[in-house]
């Protein structure tokens, strides 16, 4: 999984969020919810060019459950702005 710059402008416009920086922040302050977790996860899968079909991540069980998901989609939301070292 990954988030491509075309994947987060489709997460800011899913999500109704006037910026990426805002929902970093959902994530930072704990105030995110089951949506922003989904909505994560399905734009990191697109935009590592998984086409999974609409919905499918909806009834996926995940090792971990509800926690383990919003931790993945948190660490993939971080690593969308770290800079890699040269």
């Amino acid at each position: 999984m990954r988030l491509t710059l075309g994947a987060l402008a489709e997460l800011e416009a899913g999500l109704n969020e006037k910026s990426i920086v805002s929902l970093v922040e959902r994530f930072e302050g704990q105030a995110f919810s089951s949506r922003d977790v989904l909505a994560l996860l399905e734009a990191g899968l697109k935009g590592g060019r998984c086409d999974l079909p609409e919905g499918t991540l909806q009834h996926a069980e995940i090792a971990g459950g509800p926690m383990a998901a919003a931790k993945a989609a948190a660490e993939l939301l971080a690593r969308a702005f770290v800079v890699p070292q040269t």
